[in-house]
């Protein structure tokens, strides 16, 4: 029989000869990547596999954009996109997509389908001619509300597609919403937000909401009479932050313990939308990819939970927030060229998750 000091020496030795990753394998990696109030959202799986939800902007910004999303793939340790969702079809979402294609291996585009945007010339263009280029050497898939997506020890299902929803209860839904009954509609959005592809990821007892950029009808289709999807722990926050997107039958409803929001300093954060988030029931932290000016210091979040500002920041935010700059003679949006910071989640399978901010290295664990 052995003594029991040899036994532990044993255990000992087991233990410190473990590789040394094995603690990183143990854990679903996410980058939320600064894009400047696009989308760009990569998950790193315990067995290594990525996916990809969108690309962030193209034309002149779509080197830097790209470069982003590579400088997170290297943080993390990969060198290829398996799976590449595309949300829909504007180009904060899918305006690097070349790019990134022509410098890592893509292996498979999930897409809702063609664009209902006859008039967007860039994404009729990239449709017609260089989308097929790309997913010719590859793998395409169009999904529709029900799929599931195949990543490794994760199990992620559509909610949402081409405006339709899901007609059955994912894993953990499935209860009366009770926030139907004070839902108020608004103008029928005809073009490609409503069209996002959504998915809700399920890692172990872990659990990330992810609606594109949906807007607040087809969330109450989604949401109504019963609630799909149940309650999470980690919520992308819809549309950047924006008020037509965001709607308390959506947000309240699935309570979520912490919510990112991929805004840009004038895109995202108005108080409309904001005044549904922070008081969303359970939420413990919102977390902003950008600092608001349209939040002002009434709406927004310490600057600890906040990874990037502008290049030319202002001296002082003002207490009340601006009022979003709209038409033809609307000034641009800040420049932020500079380094870039992403908010990245660690998730383990018990439920638990850690969110650091890069720019600070502020972090904090939710048990």
């Amino acid at each position: 029989m052995m003594s029991l000091p040899r036994c532990a020496a044993l255990l000992l030795l087991v233990f410190c000869l473990a590789p040394t990753g094995m603690q990183a394998q143990q854990s679903l990696g996410i980058y939320l990547i600064d894009v400047e109030g696009g989308g760009a959202t990569l998950f790193v799986s315990p067995a290594g596999e990525t996916l990809l939800v969108d690309t962030g902007n193209g034309g002149q910004n779509a080197t830097r954009d790209a470069g982003r999303i590579l400088d997170a793939m290297r943080d993390a340790g990969v060198d290829r996109i398996d799976h590449l969702v595309t949300t829909h079809w504007h180009g904060d979402h899918w305006g690097a997509t070349q790019e990134l294609a022509s410098r890592v291996p893509i292996g498979h585009y999930i897409d809702h389908g063609p664009t209902v945007e006859p008039n967007a010339a860039a994404a009729v263009e990239f449709l017609n001619t260089t989308y097929p280029r790309l997913f010719g050497a590859a793998r395409r898939t169009v999904v529709v509300p029900g799929d599931r997506i195949a990543v490794g020890g994760l199990d992620i299902t559509v909610l949402a597609s081409a405006k339709r929803v899901i007609d059955r209860a994912a894993p953990g839904g499935g209860a009366p919403n009770p926030y139907c009954a004070g839902f108020v509609p608004q103008a029928e959005d005809t073009g490609e937000n409503a069209q996002s592809v959504g998915i809700v990821v399920n890692y172990g007892e872990f659990r990330l909401l992810h609606l594109g950029d949906l807007t607040t009808n087809t969330e109450h289709a989604l949401m109504c009479p019963n609630n799909p999807i149940g309650t999470v722990d980690l919520w992308v926050v819809s549309h950047h932050g924006q008020p037509i997107s965001n709607d308390a039958v959506l947000v309240h409803a699935i309570e979520p313990r912490v919510a990112i929001m991929n805004n840009g300093t004038r895109k995202g954060g108005q108080p409309g939308a904001m005044r549904v988030i922070h008081s969303a029931p359970g939420l413990e932290d919102l977390w902003q990819l950008h600092f608001s000016q349209l939040s002002g210091q009434e709406y927004t979040v310490p600057g600890l939970f906040i990874a990037n500002g502008v290049d030319a920041a202002d001296s002082s935010m003002p207490i009340a927030p601006i009022p979003a700059p709209t038409g033809q003679g609307a000034p641009p949006a800040p420049a932020h060229n500079g380094q870039a910071y992403w908010i990245q989640v660690s998730a383990r399978a018990d439920g638990s998750f850690t969110v650091t901010n890069s720019r600070n290295g502020f972090a904090k664990e939710y048990r």
